[in-house]
């Protein structure tokens, strides 16, 4: 099967570099919102049509080269085809930010550590960092369109690189890991050999209560000011959100590696779930980027020989992983304890549920041996 992941790269431009990728990137922007308008109006999604509407115009009036015109085009139709296929209304899609769609060696290339990239009066070479990019060039993977982004006062390039991977044989799987996702500890884990290992979360959460804070003394403000500091505040806490994901999911790889069979729950209700949480305490539960920490961990996991599967979380951390009894008082969410109200077993509330989504893994693996 094929994987496909985004590499970001940081390009770093001279000063003559910067106006030049500045011009090429705002003149496209304004050919996309251009385009936009006419689909909205003609509703208009035929590219040989579209050609005959705005090639000229693109050309002439946004100055933009062949393949940038033809390019943009291609850009406008995709995301209202997007929005089209994802159930939208009709509504005129507004392009906001300074962007750059780049098709492989046609728009741009990466040669001897210098990115080339076509622009409004040609082509620029410019330097690029490739920290944490070695690995996407040994050959095994294909490099797809990619965008440059002007970020921070910065550019960056972002590139989807598809490889083709194997998934691990279910016979050779080694050990089972069973992955409780939450607030206290950011993933409790339960292995085959019946060992727990938890990841704090506690100092994360106050992190995010701390950004919680400040967002609501700018939002009582109201100010341009303090509006232009609580985007920021939100962008900085994504990058760092992010950043903790990547970590924990890489921690969870190197610890079991390949032949590991991970069960993770399926959370994608947990926003709908957490509307019953407290006020004070909803942001922290809302906010919490699982989906992306078990995106992360699915190819990470891939890439090291190893297989994620996705399960049913009801009654996780309700069933005692001994008796099997099942109840909700059986959990004591105060103060994050579990005790079987048959069998007296008693534990941490969140190991319980690595190991009831472990025996999960457990049984998905006799499932699928039996039926082979």
């Amino acid at each position: 099967m094929q994987m496909t992941i985004t590499a970001k790269l940081k390009i770093k431009p001279t000063w003559d570099q910067i106006d030049l990728l500045k011009q090429t990137l705002y003149a496209y922007r304004s050919g996309c919102n251009y385009v936009s308008s006419l689909i909205f109006e003609t509703k208009q999604l035929s590219q040989l049509k579209l050609h005959k509407m705005t090639y000229d115009v693109l050309r002439i009036e946004y100055l933009l080269r062949s393949q940038m015109a033809q390019s943009v085009m291609k850009t406008a139709i995709a995301r209202y085809k997007s929005a089209k296929s994802n159930g939208h209304d009709w509504t005129k899609i507004a392009f906001k930010k300074a962007e750059y769609d780049l098709v492989w060696n046609r728009d741009y290339s990466l040669v001897q550590g210098l990115f080339s990239v076509n622009t409004l009066q040609g082509r620029i070479k410019v330097p690029y960092e490739a920290k944490g990019m070695e690995r996407y060039f040994d050959g095994s993977w294909s490099f797809g369109t990619a965008k440059i982004v002007h970020k921070h006062k910065k550019f960056f390039l972002h590139i989807p690189v598809t490889k083709d991977v194997s998934e691990p044989n279910v016979n050779a799987i080694q050990q089972v890991v069973g992955i409780d996702m939450g607030i206290n500890f950011t993933a409790t884990t339960y292995d085959s050999h019946g060992k727990t290992h938890f990841f704090d979360g506690r100092s994360i959460k106050n992190k995010r209560s701390s950004y919680k804070h400040i967002r609501k003394q700018l939002q009582r403000i109201g100010t341009a000011s303090s509006r232009r500091k609580l985007k920021k505040i939100g962008q900085r806490e994504n990058c760092w959100m992010t950043d903790v994901n990547h970590s924990v999911s890489k921690a969870l790889v190197d610890r079991y590696g390949a032949n590991t069979l991970f069960v993770v729950e399926d959370l994608t209700g947990v926003r709908n779930v957490t509307e019953r949480v407290r006020v004070k305490d909803r942001y922290e539960t809302v906010s919490w980027a699982f989906y992306q920490l078990r995106q992360m961990l699915e190819y990470k996991a891939m890439l090291c020989g190893a297989k994620m599967i996705v399960v049913d979380p009801r009654y996780t951390s309700q069933t005692c992983p001994k008796c099997g009894y099942t109840e909700k008082d059986n959990r004591n969410k105060k103060i994050h304890v579990f005790c079987c109200k048959t069998c007296q077993y008693t534990t941490n509330d969140d190991r319980i549920g690595a190991m009831n989504l472990q025996r999960k893994g457990m049984e998905y693996i006799v499932e699928v041996t039996t039926q082979a």
